[in-house]
């Protein structure tokens, strides 16, 4: 049987932990053992302030109080360097140490990709895709400096399958896959994991029936939804969240899906693909003669950098050299 998962003497950051899935992994970090700085602005779905006092860190942190639990609000916006700086600084000044770092926090601002304004654009990629350099930063230098740390960035199906009408969320959510590729190659020598999570259909944002979307986003939904309805909500989502930051999860540089009950490893991958002449490139035309070629993917690769991209392709060439000289 596998060891209790137990986060004793860890501290965690979580940001957007006034509600939804942020408020589930912190209340089930603490009950765990974790101590935990509980970060949330207090707004909406979409992003706008909520009145002063109806924001749930506050809420959060005294139900972790009242079970007998350590955790402490911070209420700095993740979306600016100097909030995302306050809030690694809470974790230090009220506990020594960061060991987790949850990036869960954000909003929708959905729209026709050509109606799109700035304010529409930036105040997207900001609370997802800058928070995560905003909060990430101070956090990593920690856990480093500790020889230790855990990160779990929120990504999004949206981001790697697409979804009409969320350009802005889901370019700010690939980005944050992109950044989990770079922590964790950059973090492995110092103990740090970094992985992302793809969490469809839960939260605030996954049951906001107000939010914008275009005419018949929904109707073509698969036959067996009422199958899986039950399980679209955040106790099948919060399990893996927890996996994902305990010691015993060695897995890094790996993107997950929680859907609906079903846990499953997201990847990207480089099909086989088409060799052309390595002394004479390709015309457009060749790339067209080719082109079925190209877009199999009954075979692939998944490297895990640049570099490694090289291999298979140079491997290749190898056997290609090998078998014009026989």
């Amino acid at each position: 049987m596998t060891e209790a998962v137990r986060f004793d003497g860890r501290v965690a950051i979580v940001t957007g932990a006034g509600n939804g899935l942020g408020r589930d992994y912190a209340l089930n970090l603490a009950a765990r053992g974790a101590k935990v700085v509980v970060n949330d602005l207090g707004t909406d779905t979409r992003g706008n302030l909520l009145p002063l006092g109806e924001s749930g860190a506050d809420k959060v942190v005294a139900q972790i109080r009242a079970a007998g639990g350590v955790a402490v609000t911070c209420h700095e916006s993740c979306a600016t360097r100097s909030g995302g700086n306050a809030i690694a600084q809470v974790a230090l000044d009220s506990f020594g140490r960061i060991d987790i770092f949850i990036h869960n926090a954000g909003f929708l601002r959905n729209g026709p990709f050509e109606t799109l304004t700035d304010e529409h654009i930036r105040a997207i990629v900001d609370v997802h895709l800058m928070a995560g350099f905003y909060v990430g930063q101070p956090a990593f230098a920690a856990m480093k400096r500790q020889g230790y740390g855990r990160i779990l960035l929120t990504s999004s199906a949206s981001a790697l399958f697409g979804m009409p009408w969320q350009s802005n969320y889901a370019a700010a959510k690939i980005g944050l896959a992109g950044l989990v590729n770079v922590l964790a190659l950059e973090g492995a020598q110092h103990g740090i994991t970094a992985n992302g999570l793809l969490p469809a259909g839960s939260g605030r944002l996954g049951q906001d029936t107000d939010l914008d979307w275009p005419a018949g986003a929904f109707d073509k939904l698969p036959a067996g939804m009422d199958r899986i309805a039950p399980a679209m909500h955040n106790d099948y989502v919060t399990p893996m969240a927890l996996w994902l930051v305990s010691e015993q999860c060695q897995a890094t540089h790996s993107l997950y899906s929680a859907t609906a009950g079903r846990f499953a490893k997201v990847f990207i991958g480089a099909a086989k693909g088409w060799l052309a002449d390595a002394q004479q490139p390709p015309s457009a035309e060749d790339i067209g003669v080719h082109f079925t070629t190209i877009e199999d993917i009954s075979q692939f690769d998944t490297p895990l950098s640049v570099v490694e991209e090289f291999g298979p392709i140079a491997a290749a060439r190898l056997a290609q050299e090998g078998a014009q000289s026989r």
